[in-house]
């Protein structure tokens, strides 16, 4: 879940305006977790194991495992994990567009099979 109030443009790292933070920080935070909650268990999975595979997959449980990470390494990783998802969200509704589709034709009556 992204908190708006962590999400803050700096203009002194020389970036420019960006109006993705700035939208974010207009959303209320029911906005943010919708949007959150809208990516199927299957996204959100494929997800957890590309950043698993990212930080290295040691188990913490038997290993204590620290990470260091600098601010704009971490946030590629953001910028990556968010990126994923957005793709793998329109892959998704691909998907379901053509089972729907397919499903449909499936379901097709040919005129030629009617005894009328």
């Amino acid at each position: 879940m992204i908190n708006p109030e962590f999400i803050t443009t700096d203009s002194s790292d020389g970036h420019d305006y960006n109006g993705l933070v700035q939208y974010l920080q207009e959303q209320s935070p029911d906005v943010l977790q919708r949007v959150a909650k809208s990516a199927s268990g299957d996204i959100q999975e494929i997800i957890r194991h590309n950043v698993q595979g990212l930080l290295g997959m040691i188990p913490s449980d038997q290993f204590d495992v620290k990470v260091t990470a600098s601010r704009d390494n971490l946030a590629n990783m953001l910028a990556s994990a968010m990126m994923t998802g957005y793709f793998l969200r329109q892959m998704e509704q691909r998907m379901e567009l053509e089972e729907s589709l397919f499903a449909d034709e499936a379901m097709e009556v040919n005129p030629d099979d009617l005894d009328l």
